[in-house]
């Protein structure tokens, strides 16, 4: 258990990473692509995924276009639009 749980946040990390570098790039319709299947990994994935991809995928992604000024709202699917202000609403930003 504790190995898959390990993988689970590496594949996130690594996911994350795909999404970033590929915003970098200016590559948007492939990050919107990554995003749609991280939305519905959100959607359809069992609770270790859905808290892998809102804790570490969604957090990662939201933290690199906030500080490269990406607008969240225009790329970001409604359900991860809703972690990532969960996210906010938490930290008391």
């Amino acid at each position: 258990m504790k190995n898959q749980a390990k993988s689970a946040c590496a594949k996130a990390v690594q996911f994350a990473e795909i999404t970033k570098n590929l915003i970098r790039k200016g590559n948007i319709l492939r990050v919107k692509k990554c995003l749609s299947v991280a939305e519905q990994l959100l959607a359809t994935g069992n609770t270790e995924t859905k808290n892998v991809i809102s804790n570490i995928y969604v957090f990662s992604v939201s933290t690199f276009m906030e500080m490269h000024n990406c607008s969240i709202a225009n790329l970001f699917p409604q359900s991860l639009r809703k972690e990532y202000i969960a996210q906010v609403n938490a930290s008391g930003v």
